[in-house]
C-alpha cells in the first residue's frame, strides 16, 4: 500500500505501523502527525494515510514545511492560501496582525503597503518589536514575516495610499484587505477598488477596537466580491482602548472568505 511520509509517497507492506515507519525514516522524531492530528501511540496504517515526522528544534525545508501546513489546515484551505496573492493596505493593528497570521497559515504572496514608521505606542497591539522602533513598517514587518515563514513571497511598498496609486498596489492581487484606521480612508479605498477591480475579492474592516466581545465579529457579504468583517460598532475613540484581541480573531476568519 501507499502512504505519504513527510511529503513523499512511499510503498509499505500491509499492516505497517506508524512506529515502524518512524524507525526507518526518522527515528529521532519527537512529534508524529497522522492525517492532521498529533498521535502518541502506535497505529496500523491504511492506504493513503499521511504521516509527518517532526524533530523538535529542527528547521524544516520548504517542501516539508508546506506539507506540514497542509496537515495542520487541510488540503482545501492550504491550496486556497498558497495560491493567493493578497494586498494588505495599512500595516497597523489590523494589517500587521493579519499579515503575521497569513504567513503562519501559508498565504503564498503578501503585498504590504504603508508609509509610516514603527513607534512605541504601536507595540501594544501591532506586530512589531521594540528593536524595530524607527524602522519603516514595511521593512520591519517583512523582516518579521521572513522569520515566521521564509518560503513565502513578500512585496512591500513604503508609500502613502491615495486614489492615484491604488491600482499599482492591487492590480496583481486576488484579494484586497483594507486595514486603515480612519473611516474616510476606508470609504475612499473600498469605493475605488470596487470600480477598478469588480472581479477581485475586497475585504473591509469595521469595528475591531477595544475589549468588547470578540464573538460579535462576523463576516457580512455585501455583494458578490465585497465583504465586511467586524462587529460594526466598536471604534477607536477616547476611552476605547486599542488592543490586539479582535485583529487576531479577524485574521483567523480571512480563509473563510
Amino acid at each position: 500500500m501507499r502512504i505519504n511520509c513527510n511529503g513523499k509517497i512511499i510503498e509499505v507492506p500491509e499492516n505497517t505501523t506508524i512506529y515502524s515507519v518512524k524507525k526507518k525514516f526518522k527515528n529521532d522524531a519527537d512529534i508524529i502527525i497522522l492525517n492532521g492530528h498529533i498521535v502518541e501511540r502506535d497505529y496500523k496504517l491504511k492506504n493513503n494515510d499521511e504521516i509527518f515526522l517532526i524533530k523538535k528544534g529542527e528547521q524544516p525545508n520548504k517542501d516539508e514545511l508546506m506539507y506540514l501546513l497542509v496537515a495542520r489546515h487541510s488540503p482545501k484551505i492550504f491550496n486556497k492560501l498558497i495560491k493567493s496573492v493578497i494586498t494588505i493596505a495599512g500595516l497597523g493593528g489590523i494589517g500587521s496582525n493579519c499579515a503575521a497570521i497569513l504567513a503562519r497559515m501559508g498565504a503564498g504572496s503578501l503585498i504590504l503597503v504603508d508609509y509610516d514608521i514603527v513607534e512605541p505606542s504601536n507595540l501594544n497591539r501591532q506586530y512589531y518589536f521594540i528593536n524595530q522602533i524607527g524602522m519603516a513598517k514595511t521593512t520591519a514587518l517583512k523582516e518579521t514575516l521572513n522569520k515566521i515563514n521564509p518560503y513565502l513571497k513578500y512585496i512591500t511598498y513604503n508609500e502613502k495610499i491615495d486614489e492615484g496609486n491604488i491600482e499599482k498596489f492591487c492590480k496583481n492581487s486576488d484579494i484586497i484587505l483594507e486595514a486603515f484606521d480612519k473611516k474616510e480612508a476606508k470609504t475612499v479605498f473600498i469605493n475605488k477598488c470596487i470600480k477598478l477591480f469588480p472581479n477581485k475579492k475586497i475585504i473591509g474592516v469595521s469595528g475591531v477596537a477595544g475589549l468588547s466581545n470578540a464573538e460579535d465579529i462576523t463576516i457580512q457579504q455585501i455583494s458578490d466580491n465585497l465583504y465586511l468583517i467586524g462587529d460594526f460598532i466598536s471604534e477607536a475613540r477616547v476611552g476605547q482602548r486599542l488592543l490586539p484581541l479582535k485583529p487576531l480573531v479577524l485574521a483567523q476568519l480571512l480563509p473563510l472568505i
